[in-house]
């Protein structure tokens, strides 16, 4: 009986995130929907995709999973974890930048610690890939792009915490595209209708 207990509890704690998550109100250049997530991660796992772009134009994407082990990780250091995944290009010169590692890290910890959104045991990957065309294809542009692969887990004292780091997530995929914070007194959130689930992510995020 008891176990029956805990188990409803954590459903009903996961649950509730869930609806924070989905009530959350997002820029208008950052369209989200569900997208089916993984399994074998944790008990419990909810997943959603962004995509960035203004005037049909296609600035990035990202992903967010939201993990949830009642019993807790040692490795996560609490019950609950988000792992996420952003890729934008970005100008060619920036993949010549040795710090480009650290620059982007920081782009990940400044989101968060910013919006005061608490965390703990933060882990990730900066990848950058640059591509030069030749022959019949010395027409296209050089291409770079930017891939921050990063996972946290984040202290959820009320479940109105998830808020802030949803807030971070957002500016994180912001910058990564190249769109400006917008100016003061402007709203950056709007209603979204919610869609899904569309896909599975299979083990693209098992690494993190």
């Amino acid at each position: 009986m008891a176990a029956d207990s805990d188990e409803t509890a954590a459903r009903q704690r996961f649950d509730s995130l869930v609806v924070a998550i989905e009530q959350f109100h997002w820029r208008a250049d950052v369209s989200v929907q569900t997208i089916a997530a993984p399994q074998r991660l944790a008990e419990y796992s909810y997943a959603l995709e962004a995509d960035l772009g203004r005037h049909d134009e296609e600035l990035g994407s990202g992903r967010l999973v939201m993990l949830h082990d009642p019993l807790g990780s040692d490795a996560w250091q609490g019950t609950h974890r988000l792992v996420s995944l952003v890729r934008a290009d970005t100008d060619f010169e920036l993949v010549t930048d040795p710090l480009i590692g650290e620059v982007g890290w920081s782009w990940f910890t400044e989101a968060l610690d910013e919006r005061k959104a608490r965390y703990r045991a933060p882990a990730g990957t900066v990848t950058v890939v640059s591509s030069r065309f030749f022959g019949d294809m010395n027409t296209e542009p050089d291409r770079a792009e930017v891939e921050i692969r990063t996972s946290w887990t984040p202290v959820l004292d009320a479940t109105t915490d998830i808020t802030a780091h949803l807030a971070a997530w957002q500016a994180l995929i912001c910058h990564v595209a190249g769109l400006p914070p917008l100016p003061e007194g402007i709203s950056p959130l709007i209603p979204r209708p919610w869609q899904g689930p569309s896909r599975d992510l299979g083990d693209e995020l098992n690494n993190e």
